[in-house]
């Protein structure tokens, strides 16, 4: 018998003994099948028809549509952050499950001979390696890109610059601002500075949970960088645990630089006139 009709054959054996495979595929995957109308409801996979989709493209040595595939898989567990440890199990399961069946049709059907069963041995494994191999590639791919798209959107949140005039703009920080929040601030001011022709930037402080003594150091290049672009910075907030930080280290704002001690009293100064 020829390896073409032998993948047929083995296609129409499948087809037939269809209810079969699945429930010995469940029986093979114990962690994954409580899991399968999760899955389904969450990312829309539905596993048991998927494995059908995939014994086919791997019989039939389909590498271009099992390539496909994989990325189409790789994409939607990236997107939904599904386990990996659960694709792989069922992955592996389709593997001992349709290694099962061929079993079955060499015993009950037709005997399969030791060099077609080398060939088959040697076609199945690889292809679905290869789709192993894919299908991480593909989500280790877009699961980068999500959180770097993710990360930019954290970003622009954490450096909120917001115009309440043509010229002025106030920069409302909360939370903890560390070493790396203060790289992102450095970069943010300066960039809207120069397109959005700031002359005027409150920046408040009063929602500032813990700054460290590095970030202080960091604040004040930020405002000298300001300074040089022609904007002038208003600091606002200023909490007392701060403020003795700052006494300790000797630093002091320079006399370009206004203080406030409430974000109100600047808006005060600048809008009311």
């Amino acid at each position: 018998m020829d390896r073409l009709t032998l993948d047929l054959n083995l296609k129409h054996y499948l087809e037939e003994n269809k209810d079969d495979f699945e429930q010995y595929l469940l029986n093979q995957a114990v962690n994954v099948k409580d899991k399968i109308n999760d899955i389904l409801r969450v990312g829309d996979i539905d596993l048991i028809n998927n494995a059908h989709t995939l014994t086919h493209y791997i019989i039939d040595e389909n590498t271009k549509d099992l390539s496909a595939f994989a990325k189409q898989e790789g994409i939607a567990w990236a997107t939904f952050s599904l386990t990996l440890s659960f694709k792989l199990e069922w992955i592996q399961a389709i593997r001992r499950t349709l290694w099962i069946f061929i079993q079955k049709y060499n015993n009950d059907v037709q005997p399969i001979s030791i060099d077609s069963f080398f060939e088959l041995e040697k076609q199945i494994n690889n292809q679905i390696d290869y789709f192993l191999n894919e299908f991480f590639i593909n989500y280790s791919t877009y699961k980068d890109a999500l959180i770097s798209s993710q990360r930019k959107v954290v970003e622009a949140l954490s450096v909120p610059i917001i115009p309440i005039t043509p010229s002025i703009c106030i920069l409302p920080l909360i939370g903890s601002v560390d070493t790396f929040r203060t790289s992102i601030l450095e970069e943010k001011v300066l960039t809207e500075i120069g397109r959005l022709h700031i002359q005027t930037l409150i920046m408040d402080l009063s929602g500032i949970s813990e700054m460290e003594t590095e970030v202080i150091d960091h604040l004040l290049k930020i405002i000298y960088g300001t300074s040089m672009m022609g904007c002038g910075t208003v600091i606002t907030g200023l909490r007392p645990d701060v403020v003795r930080q700052m006494i300790q280290l000797g630093v002091k704002f320079d006399d370009d630089t206004k203080t406030f001690a409430t974000l109100q009293q600047a808006l005060n100064e600048y809008l009311v006139k």
